[in-house]
């Protein structure tokens, strides 16, 4: 039986390859769910995507997954810097969370260099793009194997 990440994506992550290319690249959130499905297949791993730009329904999905995903992988864009609830949905969680952003937060403004979901994630990939969720899912692989 394949174990299941749940790959979940928030505000503006819709708008990849449109919104401000030079910062987040041109890949669209197509391409990177594409990305993911082919290195979920090579590790042995099935996934499940979901991208909202509410931050009410990112919990509820959380909520719905917390017993049948083996891990999350997440980008929940600005929610990452504002959200103690999406915080607190994850810390429900007893799977392996990873946190992902395709920029360097901490290369960025002030307001971006703290984030909440880093407080529950055991993996934080910053600066990747979207290579970024391949490097999330590789160490899941890993991680759920051992």
């Amino acid at each position: 039986m394949s174990m299941t990440v749940l790959v979940i994506n928030g505000p503006n992550l819709n708008l990849l390859g449109e919104r401000d290319p030079d910062m987040y690249g041109t890949a669209t959130l197509a391409d990177v769910e594409q990305l993911c499905r082919s290195e979920a297949e090579t590790v042995g791993l099935s996934v499940e995507f979901f991208q909202s730009n509410h931050e009410g329904a990112l919990i509820d999905k959380i909520h719905e997954v917390r017993r049948s995903a083996s891990a999350v992988v997440g980008n929940f864009g600005a929610y990452t810097h504002t959200s103690i609830a999406i915080m607190d949905a994850l810390a429900v969680l007893t799977v392996p969370i990873v946190e992902v952003h395709l920029s360097d937060i901490y290369a960025r403004e002030d307001f971006r260099q703290h984030s909440y979901i880093s407080l529950v994630a055991e993996k934080v990939i910053v600066g990747e793009g979207p290579q970024g969720y391949v490097l999330a899912l590789r160490h899941l692989a890993s991680r759920l194997a051992g």
